[in-house]
């Protein structure tokens, strides 16, 4: 099975600032991928990166994790969060998760 994460940060492209509340973006999100019939889980983290020009930000990201989607769906997500996030780019990683279950048997 894959797994993989999609990163969206939320400081706008050209403002470099959060325009929105979290809350709206994460519901932005949901939409998304309720529209392409993917389960999913969601994070809420904070992150620093540097800018090409070496300024350094922070910012809040989102951490999208899909399992065992087409690649193709995956990138179409990732486009669809990224313009609509007006973002620069979002950053995808992929990787081979081993996925079990455990249930407890209730009587």
């Amino acid at each position: 099975m894959r797994q993989t994460t999609i990163y969206v940060g939320l400081n706008d492209a050209e403002s470099h600032v959060q325009e929105h509340n979290t809350e709206k973006y994460l519901s932005v999100l949901k939409t998304v991928c309720h529209a392409y019939r993917v389960a999913f889980s969601v994070h809420v983290i904070d992150g620093g990166y540097f800018h090409e020009d070496g300024s350094y930000v922070e910012e809040k990201t989102l951490a999208l994790t899909l399992m065992d989607i087409p690649k193709d769906t995956v990138a179409e997500i990732a486009k669809d969060l990224c313009s609509f996030f007006h973002q620069e780019s979002v950053m995808v990683t992929d990787s081979a998760a081993e996925v079990y279950f455990i249930k407890e048997n209730f009587s």
